[in-house]
């Protein structure tokens, strides 16, 4: 950077780790979904109207998107070196002009118009007739920079472009490489695969059921296969339309995309992708399963857009998504989902979903309601009591269904399926009281996944269905009948299974 020459920034990519007009549109799919969508769809061809319309419908709080260290490392240092230091960007000047204040970077602003797209050649013409041929040194991130490095002093690039960092010191230019680009494993995180354990659900069906052969079991095998692509494609979903919401938050602010890691292009990229391997995968096992799998998707998508924002109704949906893979794993395997299976579980779910809010409350630093949702701390107690009436609501159920003629018929030995709902009660009752305390993961299911206390609680509750129903006799040669005549002979057991 030689005779003072001004240093110029692309902005996407290169100061910032992220993309302004994608900001834009997912921040207004936040605020104002139906005006975003028909404002592009009517510039879909005109990039610099399409991104004057979103700045002038969507606030992007440019004060919280990400920056790249090393280039506002180097735009200080040339500050200090007496250089100036402008700002130039195909995102809409008026964004830019706003990121630049923010920044303190006064000293020149270049952007889009409404009318001109300020990109490639248009942009290395912009700064050539500002400052000179060669008269700037400047840095960008993306192969469209590359009439802008041949117009430069030096040539700053940002990632992983090797061939035109050779070509242009073919070519006499002086070439800085800075580090850039992002990693797979950033955009695997993304995918939350950590998230998938959810999915066994659908292995209840089968299990209620005791259809243990194998084509079934792969067929469940298949269905989750299918939610897992489509959980992480709207997962993915998620994380973009929260993008503000997470970089406010003390722990989502690491995430992928709210921390720049990840370009939100790649991932629309492996949304679509996942979106349509989960169709794909959905179809095979036939129209019912994927008409569920659409179904999913669409409340996925709905409760991202608006319904996790309208207090009650998150929860409500979050229990409904919960029973979506329930119904999903009956329809896999072919197995009927009981309304006493429906019925036992939906109330199961709405107390982990009030349990997900209050983790996040108890959690939270402040009174304040949260970023992206409709709770405060205050709302604690009234979480806490529809926690309480779920657990009992699927206590109650699971009493009922003992005395069903399909209870009767898949667990001969009834009175331990009221023996199993003590492991059930204290699992419940427990998840809610680390809730309640803030000694979760954000996501109780996930957080049941690695419990050890609670996986060993939920094996005795199915040790002991597995033993009701019979299931150790024909495995290992066990007679659930010998546990119960030992009981009578030994404590009068049978005065108090008369009395029940």
């Amino acid at each position: 950077m030689a005779d003072k020459r001004p240093l110029v920034l692309d902005v996407d990519g290169t100061f910032l780790k992220t993309d302004m007009l994608l900001e834009s549109f997912w921040a207004g799919l936040s605020q104002d979904p139906v005006g975003v969508i028909g404002d592009t769809f009517a510039n879909i061809r005109a990039p610099a109207r399409l991104k004057r319309a979103l700045t002038d419908r969507v606030d992007l709080p440019v004060e919280r998107l990400p920056v790249r260290q090393e280039i506002l490392d180097m735009a200080a240092a040339a500050r200090d070196d007496g250089h100036k230091v402008v700002l130039a960007s195909a995102s809409d000047e008026r964004l830019v002009a706003r990121l630049a204040k923010h920044h303190g970077l006064a000293d020149g602003v270049l952007g889009s118009d409404g009318e001109h797209n300020l990109k490639g050649a248009a942009k290395a013409g912009a700064l050539t007739a500002a400052y000179g041929d060669r008269g700037f040194d400047y840095a960008g991130d993306a192969s469209a920079d590359r009439p802008v490095w041949d117009a430069s002093g030096v040539a700053i690039i940002v990632g992983n472009h090797s061939r035109a960092a050779e070509d242009l010191r073919a070519n006499g230019k002086e070439v800085v490489e800075v580090s850039g680009g992002w990693r797979r494993r950033d955009l695997i995180r993304a995918l939350r695969p950590h998230q998938w354990v959810k999915n066994v659900l659908l292995f209840l069906p089968m299990i209620a059921a005791h259809a243990f052969d194998l084509v079934t079991f792969w067929h469940v095998l298949v269905g989750i296969a299918a939610f897992c692509a489509a959980a992480s494609s709207i997962y993915i979903v998620n994380d973009l339309l929260d993008l503000d919401a997470d970089r406010r938050h003390p722990t989502k602010c690491k995430r992928p995309f709210a921390a720049g890691d990840v370009p939100i292009s790649s991932g629309m990229a492996s949304c679509a992708g996942l979106g349509a391997l989960a169709l794909i995968l959905g179809a095979s096992l036939g129209w019912a399963f994927l008409g569920v799998v659409v179904f999913y998707m669409i409340l996925s998508l709905a409760y991202s857009l608006k319904l996790k924002r309208l207090r009650w109704i998150d929860i409500a949906t979050l229990a409904s998504l919960y029973t979506i893979r329930v119904v999903a794993g009956a329809v896999a395997s072919g197995v009927e989902a009981t309304g006493y299976l429906l019925a036992f579980v939906f109330p199961v779910f709405l107390t982990l979903g009030s349990v997900k809010r209050l983790t996040e409350l108890t959690l939270a630093k402040s009174d304040e309601r949260l970023p992206g949702r409709g709770y405060g701390r205050p709302d604690r107690g009234d979480l806490l009591n529809v926690a309480a009436l779920g657990t009992v609501a699927a206590l109650l159920i699971f009493f009922f269904y003992s005395f069903s003629d399909q209870a009767l018929e898949l667990y001969p030995t009834r009175w331990l399926l009221w023996v199993a709902l003590i492991p059930i009660a204290v699992w419940l009752l427990r998840m809610v009281l680390l809730g309640y305390a803030g000694k979760q993961d954000y996501d109780p299911i996930v957080f049941a996944m690695r419990d050890r206390f609670g996986i060993g609680v939920i094996l005795i509750t199915l040790s002991i269905l597995f033993y009701a129903a019979g299931l150790w006799a024909e495995w290992f040669g066990t007679d659930p009948g010998q546990i119960e005549s030992f009981l009578k002979m030994n404590s009068g057991t049978d005065r108090i299974i008369s009395m029940m």
